[in-house]
């Protein structure tokens, strides 16, 4: 395989390289994340249309060092949409960043090529002038304290579900635990209807967070302590905070294989909590959302 190839996606010349490069221990090239990126487009892009992105980028391989990127590089093409936006506390003492927000085919290409693995993205968006609108989605973080496992993540979800938004979905994180994200504004109250809410989604999140623990102690942990969390699951309520990020549907995650964070059912996470294996490749994704469509489409904004 050539070590660079000119390609034109879309109208937009790029140039890709290291090509065969083994990026998964499990033999997965960066052809393949290419491959797979571009392949997965269609469904993933609306996902990604207005929200600042965040990369987690492996030159050396999901093996290898990794490194969190939230401004664009200075080698980004002129034809990648930017957003400059303030970032108050900022460990590099910056006060803005020049984000990249991923729109089109080419940039998501463009981005696999810098071996950025991991696309993480905010719960609230930026219109077409860079305003920043309010959160339209609320995520909970589900993750197993060792020795649980996914297992227990769906025993959590499904009771969860009935506290959260209409319309509320689930994935794996493609890591070891999964999370459910709901349309926000909005949650039910345990009866089912409507409650009125501060507006605030990191709030409503930590509600329900203790509400859980509260009524489900021996499974469920809301603190991040990890002292207090063997064997349990911890419902992190603080991906909802603005300066946070969570890994985007779709998206792949860096294991030993090229595993996706991947939509599902709920009669899939019934059958999680019964036991069934929750792990899904990049190729298992595309054939899912062949057969399936794309699960988080009503999450999509406008839709």
């Amino acid at each position: 395989m050539p070590e660079k190839v000119q390609v034109e996606v879309e109208g937009r010349r790029l140039v890709l390289s290291n090509l065969s490069k083994r990026l998964y221990p499990s033999g997965f090239l960066k052809a393949e994340v290419i491959d797979y990126y571009t392949r997965i487009a269609p469904v993933l892009l609306p996902h990604l249309a207005g929200r600042p992105l965040t990369v987690k980028r492996y030159p050396d391989g999901s093996e290898g060092k990794f490194f969190f990127e939230k401004n664009a590089p200075s080698h980004t093409p002129d034809w990648v949409r930017r957003v400059t936006l303030p970032v108050p506390g900022s460990t590099k003492q910056r006060e803005t960043i020049d984000f990249v927000v991923v729109e089109e085919l080419a940039t998501l290409v463009w981005l696999a090529n810098l071996a950025a693995l991991e696309l993480h993205t905010p719960q609230w968006t930026v219109g077409p002038k860079g305003g920043v609108h309010e959160p339209d989605l609320l995520v909970i973080d589900l993750d197993p304290g060792p020795p649980a496992t996914i297992t227990k993540c769906c025993e959590v979800a499904l009771l969860a579900r009935p506290l959260l938004p209409e319309g509320a979905l689930a994935k794996t994180s493609g890591n070891k635990g999964m999370q459910i994200v709901a349309p926000w504004p909005g949650r039910r109250d345990r009866a089912g209807g409507p409650v009125k809410h501060s507006g605030d989604s990191s709030e409503a999140a930590k509600q329900l967070a203790e509400l859980l623990e509260k009524e489900h102690p021996e499974l469920v942990v809301s603190k991040m302590a990890q002292a207090v969390r063997p064997n349990k699951v911890f419902v992190d309520w603080s991906q909802n905070n603005r300066a946070k990020t969570t890994v985007s549907v779709y998206s792949l995650r860096a294991r030993d294989m090229p595993a996706v964070s991947t939509p599902l059912t709920w009669d899939e996470v019934a059958e999680g909590a019964d036991g069934r294996v929750l792990h899904f490749t990049a190729p298992d994704v595309l054939a899912r959302v062949e057969e399936m469509g794309d699960l988080f489409a009503p999450l999509v904004p406008g839709a």
